[in-house]
């Protein structure tokens, strides 16, 4: 466990070192390119020892009993988190280069239901594999998961309001960090957070194609093949 413990902490550590703090410096040094061949190489090689740690560790007790409503539960995260991950793949108009100095557009989408639809995604498959799966080690490895991608979305919107003072501040008074407050607060409209066909669809078959790879991959059924 303490291996998997280290791994973790370099492989989520080192990102955030080298996406933040350490990239200027490197990039100066190193230029883009150099820049991006290390940073590949670290991920890759922290990624290759969490995978390692992990894989080390025999079955372990579960923390507490799994049924059918944990199960179902897990099953509707999942979902969400596909077409979360879906639809953050188009129409994002706070990529570079798009709207810089501009009004932003209403958010629209999984856009409306927040700004990083993409870490979130990530954050509630953590979520829903603590639920089914209550192991110290797959615990561990969610949880570096979900540090990942959200202290990493917020160092994101930090970095974004410094490099795009005008249209960022403006794209966060629209939109909103955490799922759903933007339109709880009225901020976004809930008529414009309707996913539209591709996200539905594509989230939809991500998340029956993900669930369905369970078994082959993993060795039991997850999703909705549980029950099919």
């Amino acid at each position: 466990m303490m291996n998997l413990v280290l791994a973790c902490v370099a492989f989520v550590g080192s990102h955030f070192l080298l996406s933040h703090p350490l990239r200027p410096p490197l990039v100066r040094r190193l230029g883009e390119q150099g820049f991006m061949g290390v940073y590949s190489l670290v991920a890759f090689a922290t990624l290759g020892w969490v995978v390692f740690a992990y894989r080390a560790i025999p079955m372990q007790l579960f923390w507490w009993h799994v049924g059918d409503g944990l199960w179902t539960l897990a099953t509707l995260i999942m979902l969400l988190a596909s077409v979360l991950l879906v639809g953050s793949l188009h129409g994002n108009p706070a990529l570079p280069g798009q709207a810089e100095g501009e009004r932003p557009p209403a958010p629209r989408g999984v856009f409306a239901i927040t700004r990083h639809p993409m870490m979130w995604s990530f954050a509630l498959w953590s979520l829903a594999h603590i639920l089914v799966l209550p192991v110290a080690a797959n615990i561990v490895l969610a949880i570096a998961v979900a540090i990942l991608a959200l202290v990493g979305a917020a160092l994101q919107d930090r970095k974004k309001a410094r490099l795009e003072p005008i249209f960022w501040p403006r794209w966060e008074g629209v939109t909103s960090y955490w799922p759903f407050a933007a339109l709880g607060s009225g901020r976004a409209q809930w008529a414009a957070a309707m996913p539209g066909a591709p996200a539905l669809i594509g989230g939809v078959a991500l998340w029956l194609i993900a669930t369905w790879a369970h078994m082959p991959l993993a060795g039991w059924p997850a999703g909705i093949w549980r029950w099919v």
